[in-house]
C-alpha cells in the first residue's frame, strides 16, 4: 500500500498580516491531485492542522472541504489526522461523529476510556490497501501534553520523556496485539526529536522546552513508519530513513524560504518499507529578501528596490511575490518606511516588511554604564542612552529637539503634534 505523509498546514496563518488564503487553497488542490495521480491509499496529517487554537470559519471550511473532497473522489482512501502543538484538541475533535461515519480518523488530544484509561480503540487505526484488505495499522498518536502523560518516578528519570515512551509503548502493544502477520505498523508523532533543526522563527519549542527532545528510540525497530510533524524542514530523524518529518508544505517564515516543502510518499509492502519519496510542493508565492545577502546601508536597499521588476496586472493578485526588505541604519531614519514603500511602489513584489539592523551594540542600558540612582535618571538621559545603544552616538541636534519638545508636551498633558 502506499502512504501520503505531510503536516504543519497551519490553515489560517498570516505572514506579516498577510493572509496565506490563496497559497494553502492552492496547496490542497495539489495535494487532491497528488493522492489521485499516484494512486494514494491512505492520508496521514502529522498535527498543526491550524495555526491557531480558534481558527477561522473560513480556515475550517478549507479543512472540512479537503477531507470531504479526498473522500468523494477516492472512497476506498484512509485518513488519519492527529492534532499539533498548535491545535486545539477539542476543536478537531468535536466532528468526530460524523467524520468517522465518512471513514476520517481524526485524533485531536489523547482518546481516553470513561475511567481514565487510554482509549486504544480510537488511537490505533486500520489503514486499507488497494483491494481494501487491512495493510497496516497506525498509532494515530496526537500532541502529547503534559497532562496527558502517566506519572513517572524515579532516579535519574526524565519523567516527561519517560512519560511519553510508557504512552507510545501501550498503543504500540495495542497494535500488535490487532494486526496480522504480514502487517506494517506505522505511528505519528507531533514532537521536537533530538539531532533535528528546527526554525527559530515559526515552531515553537515544546513538551518543556529543549531538554526535553524525545530520543528517536521512542519508536522500535519494528514500526515501520513514523509520520512526524512539528518541524517545518523536511528530514531524517537519527538516520532512520523510515523516521521522518515532511516538513511544512509552504514557508511559515522568510528563515523558510529556502526549505525543500515536501510530501513524503511511502510504499509498504509487508510489515516494511520498501520505498520512500519526497515529493515537491510547487511554490505558489515565491518569498524574497533584498538584500539577500544581509542588511545593507538605506541607498544601496532602496537601488535594490527599484531594480526589481516591474508589476504587471492589478495590484491584488495573489500570486505576486512577498518581500522583505533588510536595512542597515548607523542613525535614526525617520522616513525610513517612507522611502522603502515608495521605492516599491510599483514593483512585482508585495513589500510586506522592513528589518532594520542597527549599528550599536545593542547592549541593554543597563550593561552600557554603571546603573545611577532611580532619582537622577531623566527620561532625556534614557532618550541618550538608548541611542547611543542603538546607533552608536549622540542624537542629532534637530532629533533632541524634536524629542524636548514630545516631552514637553507630554509633561503639559497635551497630545503631541
Amino acid at each position: 500500500m502506499r502512504l501520503l505523509h505531510t503536516s504543519d498546514w497551519h490553515l489560517g496563518h498570516a505572514l506579516h498580516d498577510h493572509p496565506r488564503t490563496h497559497e494553502h487553497a492552492r496547496f490542497l488542490a495539489w495535494l487532491l491531485a497528488t493522492i489521485a495521480d499516484e494512486h494514494v491509499d491512505a492520508l496521514i496529517v502529522a498535527g498543526d492542522v491550524f495555526d491557531v487554537a480558534n481558527p477561522s470559519t473560513e480556515a475550517l471550511d478549507a479543512f472540512y472541504d479537503v477531507l470531504a473532497r479526498a473522500r468523494q473522489a477516492h472512497p476506498r482512501l484512509g485518513i488519519v489526522v492527529v492534532g499539533g502543538n498548535h491545535d486545539s484538541p477539542a476543536r478537531l475533535d468535536v466532528t468526530n461523529p460524523l467524520l468517522d461515519r465518512l471513514g476520517v480518523r481524526v485524533v485531536g488530544g489523547l482518546p481516553r476510556r470513561a475511567g481514565g484509561g487510554l482509549d486504544v480503540d480510537r488511537l490505533v487505526a486500520p489503514l486499507h490497501d488497494a483491494r481494501g484488505t487491512v495493510a497496516a495499522w497506525c498509532v494515530a498518536m496526537p500532541f502529547l501534553r503534559p497532562a496527558d502523560l502517566p506519572a513517572v518516578e524515579g532516579e535519574g528519570v526524565d519523567p516527561l520523556i519517560e512519560g511519553v515512551r510508557r504512552r507510545y509503548a501501550e498503543a504500540l502493544d495495542a497494535a500488535r496485539a490487532r494486526r496480522a502477520p504480514g502487517q506494517a505498523i506505522v505511528a505519528t508523532g507531533h514532537a521536537y526529536l533530538t539531532g533535528t533543526r528546527l526554525s527559530e522563527l515559526s515552531e515553537r519549542r515544546i513538551l518543556g522546552g529543549n531538554q526535553h527532545a524525545l530520543p528517536v528510540d521512542v519508536f522500535p525497530d519494528d514500526v515501520a513508519y513514523v509520520a512526524l510533524g512539528h518541524l517545518h524542514l523536511a528530514q531524517v530523524v537519527g538516520g532512520r530513513e523510515t523516521v521522518r518529518y515532511s516538513g511544512s508544505p509552504l514557508p511559515l517564515s522568510f528563515a523558510e524560504r529556502a526549505y525543500p516543502h515536501q510530501v513524503v510518499l511511502v510504499d509498504l509492502e509487508g510489515e516494511r518499507v520498501a520505498a520512500v519519496r519526497p515529493v515537491r510542493v510547487p511554490r505558489a508565492v515565491d518569498l524574497l529578501v533584498v538584500p539577500d545577502d544581509g542588511a545593507r546601508p538605506l541607498a544601496e536597499v532602496l537601488a535594490l528596490v527599484r531594480a526589481l521588476p516591474a508589476r504587471e496586472g492589478p495590484e491584488d493578485d495573489p500570486a505576486r511575490p512577498l518581500l522583505e526588505v533588510r536595512v542597515r541604519c548607523d542613525h535614526p531614519e525617520p522616513h525610513l518606511r517612507r522611502e522603502v514603500e515608495a521605492a516599491a511602489a510599483g514593483r512585482r513584489p508585495r513589500l510586506l516588511r522592513i528589518a532594520v539592523e542597527a549599528a550599536g551594540d545593542g547592549r541593554a542600558l543597563a550593561d552600557a554604564a554603571p546603573a545611577p540612582r532611580l532619582r537622577d535618571v531623566t527620561p532625556r538621559d534614557v532618550f541618550v542612552r538608548k541611542h547611543a545603544a542603538e546607533h552608536g552616538g549622540e542624537p542629532s541636534p534637530a532629533l533632541a529637539a524634536a524629542f524636548d519638545e514630545l516631552l514637553e508636551a507630554v509633561l503639559r498633558g497635551e497630545a503631541p503634534k
